[in-house]
């Protein structure tokens, strides 16, 4: 379990910008995909059930005009950043994970 914040900058102002901390990556990576989801409650708000696949995940996140992890690392003791890419990554294989264990 590694620390994590998660930095997202959702419009081009500074002033957009928020950040929200988890206990280790996979939690962290669980919140991006609950800001999306929370995003797509409120564009489609008489939805009942909101479904998506990860490319329109993705789109999502490269339309953000930033966003990122800072990754505690006890052996330094120090957050080491982590881009953008990073976290397709890591939702991918966190999804992958997920669907594999429904069935």
């Amino acid at each position: 379990m590694s620390h994590t914040i998660l930095l997202v900058q959702p419009g081009n102002r500074p002033e957009t910008r928020t950040y929200s901390d988890y206990d280790s990556v996979n939690e962290c990576m669980e919140g991006v995909c609950r800001i999306y989801e929370e995003h797509l409650k409120r564009i489609n708000p008489n939805t009942p059930t909101i479904t998506y696949d990860i490319s329109q995940l993705f789109d999502f996140l490269d339309q953000l005009a930033d966003i990122s992890c800072l990754v505690y690392q006890k052996s330094t003791n120090t957050y080491a950043p982590y881009n953008k890419e990073w976290i397709k990554e890591k939702i991918y294989v966190l999804l992958k994970k997920a669907a594999g264990n429904t069935g």
